[in-house]
């Protein structure tokens, strides 16, 4: 009979996160600017359970598996249940045709993971403790759906808990958490022993709250104070996630496609894959945003995305690719790839005059442009860690005009983080703009 295995786990949970531990109330969201230990925090308390609750189920979940897996799973094995795999008190399944993933524990607890683009398997079953990460990315029919779940009675309490950085004020979270529906518990960066250490600033700590500090406007408020706030001045006002942002789905091959690119190297290199509908609508369905990086290199990446192995295509190729006005940019491109571009239409008013009209709603209550939520294929972890935007949706939330004393109002948008914005109105435009006369009254 072999003996049962001693683990040795370290983690000392500060404020918002120790009161989480102790927390039995059947919603829980931990609210609070990046980096406070959020993620860590809900983790290390699902682990928890399954290890005291032979037979306990859990539910590791977000909007879509593929942004879980580059992120909460990460935290998972490489933090909170490190030693538990080492020694085998935790072992990985990867899935069936009949169950999810999953990681399973030796006392018979299992910690299912998914997303809620792919809700079946995960739906289909019970749990004693659901976990989102980032729960902003949810609707509200999704966070209820969950909770109907919690139902499975091996653990004396059942908890739906769930971490995110603030949104907008009039987010249905946010609207949840005022009417005391769910408990919010507010994070602060003094929480993170790795960022502060007996009230002062670790080397660390300092190094990222130095980026965070040089943030401004909305992403400040939110990722360095933790506040829910809106952007003043916002560019796209009627841009709404829960109608614009979508879940992926098999794009018709007769579909036309156009790619948009905007040039970088310290600052982001951007290049969206655009789908045109039989009705004109939009949809962004796949999207390279990174630094440091050769336009020789990000030419392979495409390329990568869109032939297989023997050189053939695997989808349409674009009837245009948009770029920004850089000749040496756009020489490259054309090299590696080889096919040509066409230049974007620069005028800025017009272009954004043009988003906006898509983004209102069309005769059918429909807009005529949409995302979907996981177009980006790598995220930029420079980008992460200095609290930047990694995708084009999560630039439209700061892109706001330049009211500075002696600016005409809404003339000119801030030229800071714009550049899925700017590639953004070059695809619109190409489409919308073509042959518009423009006329001047003299």
């Amino acid at each position: 009979m072999s003996k049962p295995t001693t683990l040795r786990h370290e983690y000392r949970p500060y404020g918002a996160a120790r009161d989480l531990f102790h927390c039995r109330e059947p919603e829980v969201l931990l609210s609070g600017p990046a980096g406070t230990g959020k993620s860590r925090a809900c983790l290390e308390k699902l682990h928890m359970m399954m290890l005291m609750n032979p037979g306990a189920r859990a539910l590791m979940v977000r909007k879509t598996l593929v942004s879980l897996t580059s992120t909460g799973l990460v935290t998972y094995r490489e933090h909170v249940a490190k030693e538990a795999l080492a020694t085998g008190e935790v072992e990985w399944f990867g899935g069936s045709t009949q169950e999810p993933a999953a990681y399973r524990y030796r006392n018979g607890s299992t910690v299912v993971v998914g997303g809620m683009d792919k809700a079946t398997k995960i739906m289909s079953s019970e749990y004693d403790v659901i976990y989102v990460q980032e729960a902003t990315e949810l609707t509200e029919n999704d966070w209820e759906a969950l909770t109907t779940r919690l139902r499975n009675g091996r653990v004396s309490f059942q908890q739906l808990i769930a971490d995110c950085n603030p949104d907008m004020p009039t987010h249905w979270l946010k609207k949840r958490a005022d009417s005391g529906l769910t408990l919010m518990m507010e994070s602060r960066h003094e929480d993170n022993p790795v960022l502060y250490s007996d009230g002062q600033l670790t080397p660390v700590g300092a190094d990222y709250i130095g980026k965070l500090d040089r943030l401004t406007g909305v992403r400040y408020l939110r990722l360095r104070r933790g506040v829910w706030a809106a952007a003043e001045g916002l560019v796209y006002e009627d841009f709404d996630p829960s109608v614009h942002l979508i879940d992926s789905f098999k794009i018709p091959k007769d579909w036309t496609r156009y790619w948009s690119i905007d040039f970088g190297y310290t600052n982001p290199f951007v290049c969206q894959w655009w789908a045109e509908d039989p009705d004109g609508r939009l949809y962004l369905y796949r999207e390279l945003y990174r630094t440091q990086r050769l336009v020789s290199d990000h030419a392979k990446d495409i390329l990568y995305q869109v032939t297989r192995r023997d050189g053939t295509w695997r989808e349409p190729r674009p009837r245009a690719i948009i770029c920004d006005h850089d000749a040496e940019g756009r020489a490259t491109l054309e090299r590696e790839l080889g096919m040509g571009t066409t230049p974007a239409t620069k005028t800025v008013t017009d272009g954004i005059q043009a988003v906006q009209r898509r983004l209102m709603p069309a005769s059918d209550g429909r807009p005529r442009l949409f995302l979907m939520r996981d177009a980006r294929v790598h995220r930029d972890e420079t980008l992460a860690e200095a609290g930047k935007p990694t995708s084009t949706v999560e630039e439209i939330v700061g892109y706001v005009w330049d009211n500075q004393p002696g600016k005409p109002p809404k003339e000119t948008p801030v030229k800071e983080d714009d550049h899925g914005m700017d590639a953004l109105r070059y695809a619109v435009a190409k489409i919308d703009l073509v042959g518009t006369t423009r006329v001047r009254w003299l």
